[in-house]
């Protein structure tokens, strides 16, 4: 499932070609994703320009207010969708559900499971939007720090790892970024959020930020269905250092790597170095 790195890779993409064109129109080939897609989007869309493109959690957030009313268009990909940029009359594929055409390039919205979101908010405060107002804490953000976190997991007697993963508390850390963020920080994935202390905290947060700017850095991890707006693949995948490696040695410790299930999900550690 793409995740904040994935997403951020995307808006980082997408931002110099998109900026400030003028949109001629939407094309919607399916009535739902995961929501039913909002009826005359083509009409809404058709005129306005897109002004930014800002990221909230997993979610793309184009701006297209202008003089004369316009909105957000928030985009979701979901567990299998990609964004990517194309000629004009580049012939639809199968799963290609949605363009958003300019007047030399077409933004194609692929998304096989149809577990995306292509939803639309009119006007400004996009941040009171139902997708968004329950979101958690952004990890790349000044807020988030040690403290925070400590403050913010006291009564919560819950595995550390399906935590970090809960987008109610903080958005964006997905399974392999949780994984590598526990093992950098020598945190077991098995221990109690409560019983963490605060100064570890701190080193766990620090891990998650160089992990997820490291993610971001390597163009996210491809390990699916997920692609650049280019066609490229991310390559984060390859210098895991427990995600997908069970049996292997451990890069600090050489003992194997094991593999468990939590909320079910895949959790990869080191039993020796994470504590």
């Amino acid at each position: 499932m793409p995740e904040l790195p994935e997403v951020e890779v995307s808006r980082q993409g997408l931002l110099p070609c998109l900026s400030q064109q003028a949109i001629v129109g939407a094309v919607v080939r399916t009535p739902r994703l995961r929501h039913e897609i909002p009826s005359g989007l083509d009409a809404r869309l058709a005129g306005l320009r897109v002004e930014a493109i800002l990221r909230r959690g997993k979610y793309l957030l184009l701006d297209c207010q202008s003089t004369r009313g316009g909105g957000w268009l928030l985009l979701h990909l979901g567990m299998s969708g990609s964004l990517r940029l194309v000629p004009l009359a580049t012939p639809a594929q199968q799963h290609d559900h949605f363009d958003l055409v300019f007047a030399h390039t077409v933004l194609r919205l692929r998304d096989p499971r149809r577990f995306g979101a292509l939803l639309w908010h009119e006007g400004c405060g996009v941040e009171k939007h139902p997708a968004l107002a329950g979101l958690g804490i952004e990890p790349l953000s000044e807020d988030f720090n040690g403290d925070w976190l400590h403050a913010a997991t006291r009564g919560r007697r819950v595995p550390i790892k399906p935590l970090l993963m809960d987008g109610r508390l903080v958005v964006g850390i997905g399974n392999i970024y949780a994984a590598e963020s526990l093992h950098h920080a020598g945190v077991s994935p098995l221990r109690s959020s409560d019983r963490i202390s605060r100064q570890r905290y701190r080193v766990l947060v620090d891990a998650i930020r160089a992990t997820l700017e490291a993610a971001i850095a390597a163009g996210g991890s491809s390990v699916r269905d997920y692609v650049h707006s280019d066609g490229g693949a991310g390559c984060f995948q390859l210098s895991c250092r427990v995600y997908g490696r069970a049996g292997e040695p451990c890069p600090t410790c050489a003992r194997p790597v094991r593999v468990i299930r939590q909320a079910g999900r895949s959790t990869f550690y080191c039993p020796c170095c994470q504590r």
